[in-house]
């Protein structure tokens, strides 16, 4: 199973770290990745795989979430199939 995983919030050092160490812990890969900065604010987009993984997906995205809290980020896993579905026109 794959997700995309989206970062958004006040850009500040180690955010990037943080979300790939927690992703390491799980043994969830990264398979794509790209971020920016717009002004003040950090964005990123992660395409994962959970083909691997230690954790279950709703587990996953609990934990993002709080990690979002602790970081003063939003952080949002979607499972790339309604990910998909939602975007598509």
């Amino acid at each position: 199973m794959r997700a995309i995983i989206t970062v958004i919030g006040k850009d500040k050092t180690g955010i990037i770290a943080s979300v790939s160490g927690m992703l390491s812990k799980y043994n969830v890969n990264i398979e794509d990745i790209s971020q920016t900065v717009l002004g003040d604010y950090f964005t990123m987009i992660m395409l994962v795989s959970l083909d691997n993984a230690s954790i279950k997906f709703a587990d996953l995205v609990k934990n993002a979430e709080v990690l979002g809290k602790e970081s003063g980020v939003e952080i949002h896993v979607q499972n790339e199939e309604i990910f998909n579905a939602i975007h598509k026109i």
